[in-house]
């Protein structure tokens, strides 16, 4: 695997990685605890007898919380009061949240009612996020991840995305074989779904909101595979207030094929994030 932060990542290797990359004494206890924790969150949500309150509650402050992860802040009153009032009166800010919120929705119907995820689904998610009408990103496109600037001209290059057509259309091939055929990618569903989460947010298919159209694909992952039964496991909570590492440990996969690391980070933030909600 070469790596240049300042050159597309076009030798992004293919999923699942190699067995001695991910197969780890601590990362393994690590997955059996957040996949206890998971299953006991998914039990007291199965014996609600109203869970879509929970679900409405748990999915805006998801939306809340991802949203910031981009720096893109509203409060719970402004939230609440969006949902209640007419459309001319709702903030810009808050109304990124609702979409984000409604994207998720969008995504959880999908997956309820097909049990599959396709590229269609993942850009139609992107769509209502940006408001935009556009899709995967074109090899045209100049897309640099930028520390500490607000444009490719400011700041430090950390990672720049695989570029061109046919590559991005291989690797997004490769990505939705990796989440929906478990008979030739046979792996642990969470582990899935945290591999996954790295691989869709390498190779970065849009040219924007590709983090929250990410963690929206975490839920609806584990929704797929049966680990959840509502769209409610808060991870963004963690994430936010764990930024830097999200970011670090992500970049440490791309320039030094560290995955145990970011599975640690992942993993932890299942376990701690289900025993919270």
């Amino acid at each position: 695997m070469t790596f240049e932060r300042t050159s597309p990542f076009n030798k992004l290797p293919h999923l699942p990685p190699e067995d001695g990359k991910i197969y780890d004494k601590e990362v393994l206890l690590l997955l059996a605890k957040a996949h206890s924790s998971l299953g006991k969150l998914d039990g007291i949500s199965r014996k609600l007898p109203n869970p879509l309150m929970l679900v409405n509650a748990i999915s805006l402050q998801e939306a809340k919380s991802s949203s910031e992860i981009e720096n893109i802040f509203t409060t719970d009153d402004e939230l609440y009061k969006a949902i209640s009032t007419t459309d001319t009166q709702i903030s810009p800010t808050a109304k990124e949240v609702l979409r984000y919120r409604e994207s998720l929705w969008t995504g959880v119907e999908h997956i309820t009612k097909h049990n599959h995820i396709d590229i269609q689904t993942i850009i139609r998610i992107y769509q209502n996020i940006k408001q935009t009408q556009t899709g995967i990103r074109s090899e045209h496109s100049n897309v640099r991840i930028i520390k500490g600037g607000k444009s490719i001209t400011s700041g430090e290059v950390v990672y720049t995305p695989p570029k061109g057509d046919d590559i991005l259309k291989e690797l997004l091939n490769n990505f939705l074989a990796f989440i929906n055929n478990d008979e030739q990618f046979d792996l642990d569903p969470l582990l899935k779904m945290v591999i996954s989460h790295y691989q869709f947010e390498a190779i970065h298919p849009f040219s924007d909101g590709n983090g929250r159209t990410g963690r929206i694909l975490n839920t609806l992952i584990l929704m797929k595979k049966g680990l959840l039964s509502h769209p409610i496991l808060y991870l963004s909570k963690y994430i936010i207030n764990n930024k830097d590492s999200y970011y670090h440990y992500l970049n440490g996969v791309s320039s030094r094929g560290d995955w145990k690391r970011w599975l640690l980070y992942m993993l932890t933030a299942v376990d701690e994030t289900a025993n919270y909600t």
